[in-house]
């Protein structure tokens, strides 16, 4: 028998779930979200310092347009990947993803304003939606119920690994080199070697989650196999209780995200830190948080979803905090190092929560809407403390960040049920 098959009663074979059992294929994936993570990161240490440096723009609420711009569109793209991967399968929506990022570093490296840069952002917003949403979906096809957790722990932190080397890198191409085109050229790496492996290596996955389906346990009587997507959408956003508190959550993490993104790197220089130094600090955030992943997502398979969700929101809060406070490297290095590991506590968490409930008839679907709550944080999150910072300065703006972040994981305790991790 095939690897990666299993007898069904009829005789006939199937796909067989679990990591074990497709395990090349579920590595593979892990490779492929390495490489979108890296192609996010090549702009999270260069472009806040472009703004101020080569494009002269002096307050925060414009310099942060491209993170709107970002959040924007890759808000809108995961809702539709979810959708598009249930019609037409996962691979197409992936390989899509990948050309849509083929023009971003060019854009990145030769545009003569800023606008140009905005648009990159639209683009690469595109395709982190496409790529990242579809590399989740098809690791929880692939790794069936019982391990949902560590799929998802490994999933984003190979993305967030990703990000972290791409911005140690792309901080000392900037300081040898200058802000253009070294750090771009990276990027443009990495989009040529995802796309390839994508087309050449990677295999379906919808049938996995047919095969799922045959055998979910619902967690609700509401979240059964015949949703359309207009009552996924209300489910997932708002009725369901698990699922809601999962949604508003996300959408508060990756708020803070796109403060540390497009204020973080002003507040460093600010201080007079150089840019090696800003780089360590970009790095920090998102390693710990793709290390600790490997860890949290397991974590969560054993002991539930609610409370580590909690407990990691209730973190962020605090090295926010500290951030907003302090004023030298050591302090904010420990900082965005606790900042990493509040969001790994939450971030594969919260989807293997979406996965628990969802039916695999429409994960892919709620996976979508989840993650378009989630990303819209990010242009919450840049008109917010954009103009929070203009009014107030960027050590307000932080603390403002950090009582959101402490409300939310209030609103978790208190919403989501405890024991959904337990479904099938």
């Amino acid at each position: 028998m095939p690897a990666g098959t299993l007898p069904h009663a009829t005789g006939t074979a199937g796909p067989a779930l679990g990591l074990r059992q497709n395990l090349a294929q579920f590595m593979l994936l892990v490779a492929v979200n390495a490489l979108v993570g890296g192609t996010l990161g090549q702009e999270r240490a260069v472009l806040p310092l472009l703004a101020a440096r080569e494009f002269h723009l002096d307050l925060y609420t414009g310099a942060l347009t491209y993170i709107l711009a970002f959040g924007l569109s890759k808000a809108a793209m995961n809702y539709f990947a979810g959708t598009l991967s249930d019609r037409y399968g996962r691979k197409p929506v992936l390989i899509a993803g990948w050309l849509a990022a083929v023009p971003v570093p060019l854009m990145l490296i030769f545009g003569p304003s800023w606008a140009w840069i905005v648009a990159a952002n639209v683009l690469l917003g595109i395709s982190q939606g496409l790529t990242w949403s579809t590399a989740v979906i098809m690791k929880m096809d692939l790794a069936g119920p019982r391990q949902r957790g560590l799929a998802m722990g490994l999933n984003e932190a190979a993305g967030y690994l990703g990000v972290a080397v791409t911005v140690l890198a792309t901080g000392y191409l900037a300081t040898a080199y200058g802000l253009r085109p070294a750090p771009f050229l990276l990027g443009a790496a990495y989009i040529a070697l995802g796309l390839g492996l994508t087309v050449l290596a990677v295999r379906e996955t919808r049938h996995h989650a047919k095969a799922e389906a045959t055998q979910h346990a619902g967690t609700s009587v509401s979240a059964h196999a015949g949703l359309n997507t207009g009552q996924v959408f209300t489910l997932t956003s708002f009725k369901d209780r698990s699922l809601s508190a999962a949604s508003q959550a996300g959408l508060v993490n990756n708020l803070n995200d796109g403060l540390a993104w497009g204020l973080f790197p002003v507040l460093f220089a600010g201080a007079g830190l150089g840019l090696g130094q800003i780089g360590i600090l970009a790095a920090a955030y998102p390693a710990a948080w793709g290390a600790v992943q490997l860890v949290t997502g397991a974590a969560s398979d054993r002991w539930g979803r609610k409370w580590l969700i909690t407990a990691g929101m209730l973190v962020q809060a605090v090295a926010l905090g500290i951030t907003a406070t302090a004023h030298s490297f050591g302090p904010w290095l420990a900082a965005a190092v606790v900042l990493g590991i509040g969001t790994a506590l939450v971030y594969p968490t919260l989807l293997a929560a979406i996965g628990d409930v969802a039916h695999p008839a429409w994960r892919a679907r709620s996976v979508g809407v989840y993650r378009l709550w989630r990303d819209a944080g990010f242009a919450v999150g840049a008109l917010l403390s954009g103009v929070l910072a203009d009014l107030y300065g960027i050590p307000a703006a932080i603390a403002a960040v950090a009582v959101l972040t402490a409300a939310s994981g209030a609103v978790v305790a208190l919403r989501m049920r405890g024991n959904d991790h337990t479904a099938g």
